[in-house]
């Protein structure tokens, strides 16, 4: 694994670093402006140049990059599309809750679909972001609780005993995390905490977005380090290694863009998700700095390709009956495309065919994934992002195990060849692949 370890130590320096969507896309940010790109602001006009690189953030939790070519006559997008966003548990705005007068609990709701029992008799702790009053109004800043905070307790098996035959979580019951001893000054608590953490007054904070994260550290184990295990590999993996294959690819003839959304695990139905305008209002806005027609716009687009990339269910070693018989994928075997006959991924023949010949000619394995027919699956933002602006689209990711625990697991060398692969695609001349009718 030596060859690929400098991608595997980036991904989970990058991870380790990302508790919250605010954070991925402060990362993102930061990465992008050692690399040259300028910040646009969306309450500004742009001005922006052929050959220059750019980058807007929304909402501080979802991000758009591009890089645009210096040869557009007749020009075209390809962009990468990904999600910044996990499953987790959102504090409340009232945030503790007394037990007895003995222990102090935080208030918290899902966020997301989760595997509740994996976020049990872990530490834990607080990340966000929050919205502190100044003296122009207001200003915002990230939170990162550096150290073992709280934990969600099991109930003992003698209490129990039918817990590893049943087991039907209350997310208002069971999974609340312990967070003090007894407290005579409960309320606002958390709130303390944090303006301590910030180095301001709690009468500052005017609100805050808070989420539990898992501090256990990412991991490469197996016999030869094969894999790796991480909080959040769904969809940071797939975000992350799609950004490096960005950052390294390039097309004098079209627009390469890079953007990862906010608020796909709850639907993507908000002003920052892929559902929204975002999408649209920047390539409309870099057609209309470039200097062109809205009928340019349209053909622009139309001859535009996306790669939604998001991670795949592998094969599971003890129960390998959950995945179709032969549209199943495996650990460090290569990029998956994934299909759905009922559209919840945007792949067809077209689009496949499209990514199977940028592949082939990088030398990146490609796996395929269907749903069991028996199987309700899961779904993602490619078809959600199309319904703003619609062009070819193929629906990708990384193979992995236990999507939505709190620990996941995938293939370290899967890592190396999503890069490799969305390098290619940037890359490549996406006119060279067009399907002649």
């Amino acid at each position: 694994m030596e060859m690929y370890r400098e991608d595997i130590q980036g991904l989970l320096s990058f991870l380790a670093d990302s508790p919250t969507a605010f954070h991925t896309v402060d990362n993102f940010a930061r990465m992008l402006r050692e690399h040259g790109f300028q910040l646009l602001s969306e309450r500004e006009g742009w001005n922006i140049q052929p050959g220059g690189a750019y980058y807007t953030v929304r909402n501080g939790s979802s991000i758009i990059a591009f890089r645009i070519g210096s040869s557009l006559e007749d020009y075209s997008f390809k962009i990468a599309v990904s999600h910044s966003d996990f499953p987790t548990f959102k504090l409340k705005e009232k945030a503790e809750l007394s037990v007895k007068d003995h222990y102090v609990k935080l208030n918290t709701e899902g966020y997301g679909s989760i595997l509740c029992t994996t976020w049990m008799d872990r530490p834990l702790s607080l990340a966000g972001r929050a919205i502190l009053r100044d003296k122009d109004g207001f200003r915002e800043a990230l939170v990162k609780i550096d150290r073992d905070l709280v934990l969600i307790p099991s109930v003992a098996i003698h209490m129990n005993r039918e817990v590893n035959e049943k087991c039907a979580i209350n997310r208002q019951v069971d999974m609340l995390p312990l967070f003090a001893g007894k407290a005579s000054d409960m309320e606002g608590a958390v709130r303390q905490m944090v303006a301590e953490e910030l180095g301001t007054g709690p009468e500052e904070i005017m609100g805050m977005d808070l989420y539990l994260y898992n501090r256990m550290r990412p991991s490469i184990w197996g016999r030869e380090g094969e894999f790796i295990s991480a909080p959040h590999l769904d969809d940071l993996q797939s975000a992350y290694t799609s950004f490096a294959g960005f950052l390294k690819g390039a097309d004098q003839r079209a627009v390469n863009v890079f953007a990862c959304f906010d608020n796909e695990e709850v639907g993507s139905n908000t002003k920052q998700g892929a559902g929204s305008t975002f999408l649209k209002d920047v390539l409309d806005r870099i057609n209309d700095g470039l200097g062109k027609t809205a009928e340019e716009l349209r053909c622009a687009v139309a001859s535009s390709f996306m790669v939604s990339c998001d991670n795949a269910h592998a094969v599971h070693p003890n129960h390998p009956e959950k995945t179709d018989e032969n549209n199943c994928v495996y650990l460090n075997e290569g990029v998956v495309v994934k299909s759905h006959a009922g559209q919840q991924y945007t792949s067809d023949a077209v689009s496949i065919a499209l990514w199977k010949r940028i592949c082939e000619k990088a030398g990146i394995p490609v796996q395929f994934f269907a749903n069991r027919s028996d199987m309700r699956g899961g779904s993602t933002l490619g078809n959600i992002a199309m319904s703003q602006v619609s062009m070819n689209a193929v629906d990708i990711g990384l193979p992995q195990l236990s999507m939505h625990s709190a620990y996941e697991t995938a293939g370290a060398r899967d890592c190396a060849y999503m890069i490799r692969a969305v390098k290619a695609f940037f890359d490549s001349g996406i006119r060279e692949y067009t399907i002649r009718r």
